[in-house]
């Protein structure tokens, strides 16, 4: 009987050692589960930023790349989380407009004329902020001929070429053909037109004396001229500064924090060194002269 008993108890403290070890084991899975938790749970805030390639490819993520990796630091200060920023370029306008409309990017640069169109396209995509060219809303575009070309006013082409750049585009369509009409030319009046996309492929084309003008951003035609293309200037006209987009489902926080960096005036040295002019407050309104030139356009 006392054997029987003693192991039945020999039995019962085998089985709460097992057990003991048991919850030391869970208990150790569990710590090392809690600490793997926030590994899992904590996720950098990954954003898409979307532009098209009005110039070659590899020149447009040069040209963003700094700031968009300042912009990403800037933010994960400010919200306390990493914040990675990639970027889509689209080949063509049209996608560019259609991937910011369709949220398939988060933020992205667009020219005026493509925010009037994504705008329409859906009205909940907001303006982050507006480029600043020495602090005004207002820079140049220009319609160039052959820096040999007898012409001097928009008049004389009448019968003569044209090119023009991406048929989205606000100063390689939309601005220039709205100055072409103020002139009194139409399509019609042109021998012929065209549209070469790039900004540096209109210039290009007329300083080859493949058409007699071209339309083009005031920017590239300098960068042009200074590697020797010849073309100059036959006249000028203004154009509104490009925005930066938020697309409809970007969260608030996020939106909110990308736009307190690019307006922050503690930063303001830093992003005009990174961005070259800084970014002013923009409203819907200030590209109601782009919408003028558009419909103004259809008449072309």
């Amino acid at each position: 009987m006392l054997q029987a008993d003693r192991n039945t108890i020999s039995f019962l403290l085998g089985q709460i050692a097992n057990s003991v070890r048991s919850a030391r084991l869970l208990l150790v899975l569990v710590v090392g589960l809690m600490s793997l938790a926030p590994l899992s749970v904590r996720a950098d805030i990954s954003l898409t930023f979307g532009t098209y390639a009005a110039d070659k490819p590899t020149v447009t993520v040069r040209k963003y790349r700094p700031f968009l990796s300042f912009l990403a630091d800037r933010m994960s200060e400010r919200l306390g989380e990493k914040v990675i920023i990639k970027m889509q370029i689209a080949k063509e306008y049209e996608e560019g407009i259609r991937q910011l409309a369709e949220g398939e990017v988060d933020f992205a640069r667009f020219g005026p004329a493509s925010y009037v169109m994504v705008k329409r396209a859906n009205p909940s995509v907001s303006i982050v902020a507006m480029e600043s060219k020495k602090g005004e809303k207002r820079f140049k575009g220009v319609i160039v001929v052959h820096r040999d070309s007898p012409l001097q006013s928009l008049e004389e082409l009448k019968g003569m070429t044209f090119a023009f750049g991406d048929e989205l585009s606000t100063v390689g369509r939309y601005l220039s053909q709205a100055e072409l009409l103020n002139a009194g030319i139409s399509g019609a009046d042109l021998h012929s037109f065209a549209y070469l996309g790039r900004h540096d492929l209109v210039g290009e084309a007329v300083g080859a004396n493949k058409y007699s003008a071209g339309a083009l951003k005031e920017s590239t035609y300098k960068k042009l001229v200074a590697k020797g293309v010849p073309i100059r200037v036959l006249m000028s006209f203004d154009n509104v500064t490009k925005p930066w987009l938020a697309s409809a489902g970007l969260d608030a926080r996020i939106l909110q924090a990308m736009r307190d960096v690019m307006l922050a005036s503690q930063n303001e040295e830093i992003v005009q060194r990174v961005s070259k002019n800084g970014f002013l407050a923009g409203e819907d309104t200030d590209y109601d002269l782009i919408r003028d030139a558009i419909e103004q356009s259809r008449s072309f």
